[in-house]
């Protein structure tokens, strides 16, 4: 699984790394996560608004922080 987190750099993007990483440990799942700040190529997903969780390729949530339990839902989906 691959977990890409697009953002700036702003402290909900922040947040958000910290909390995949959290949630990927918890559940025990083999994913490569990476972190995506140019813009342009946020731009490409079509997020408009960060912080941006794209999971394999598909983009799963955009402009907002998601909660731990929307988080693991969204993770589980795509295993």
């Amino acid at each position: 699984m691959e977990i890409e987190i697009l953002g700036t750099g702003c402290p909900k993007c922040k947040r958000l790394e910290k909390l995949v990483y959290e949630t990927v440990k918890e559940m025990g799942i083999d994913a490569s996560i990476s972190k995506e700040e140019d813009i342009v190529k946020i731009m490409e997903y079509g997020i408009l608004h960060t912080p941006g969780l794209v999971i394999d390729g598909t983009v799963a949530l955009s402009g907002r922080l998601p909660g731990k339990k929307e988080l693991t839902d969204l993770i589980s989906r795509n295993k």
